[in-house]
């Protein structure tokens, strides 16, 4: 189990959720004909790693970007530098274009992305350690954004940050008809 948090006035609440549900996906993805790309930040690859633990993965995901710098989002994934000036990196704008960025350079159908402050530090009064701003786009429907606060020391933000993100990603893009 994963803890994963919900920000609410500025405090964090810390449901457990269970492992990410990567067969569950990658069964929606192959019966919808769809494939999956991911762009991250402060989860460094955590996310392509858990999708591609899984054998047989390559039939569903495509590929992965880890964007960790803010030149990296502009080179890779094309976010403007005018978005990470203007809110900074971690920030709905900037995770939206990144998920936009990632479905503009792969052959995916779907795309995950996420940015956040893993911490121990960086963290400020309005961005605390812990944020994390996601973003998942399906080409031809738009773009959805969302933002928790995870508690915990680095591996377990990281940790949680990955597995809600394909939770939701079940939950909302590929929830069953």
């Amino acid at each position: 189990m994963v803890d994963a948090g919900s920000r609410t006035e500025g405090r964090s609440l810390a449901p457990a959720l269970p492992e990410p549900p990567v067969a569950e996906l990658a069964t929606r993805l192959q019966d919808r004909h769809l494939r999956l790309c991911s762009a991250e930040s402060c989860t460094g690859g955590v996310i392509a790693a858990r999708l591609t633990d899984l054998p047989g993965s390559s039939a569903w995901f495509e590929c992965g970007w880890v964007t960790y710098s803010n030149a990296s989002k502009t080179q890779m994934l094309g976010v403007a530098p005018e978005l990470l000036e203007r809110w900074g990196a971690v920030s709905a704008p900037v995770a939206e274009a990144m998920a936009r960025g990632a479905l503009a350079g792969a052959d995916a159908d779907l795309a995950v992305a996420v940015t956040g402050i893993a911490g121990p530090g960086g963290g400020s009064p309005e961005k605390p350690v812990g944020l994390v701003w996601f973003a998942w786009a399906r080409r031809g429907r738009g773009c959805r954004t969302a933002e928790r606060v995870f508690p915990g020391n680095r591996e377990q933000v990281r940790a949680a940050a990955a597995a809600w993100c394909l939770h939701q990603l079940l939950k909302h893009e590929l929830a069953t008809d």
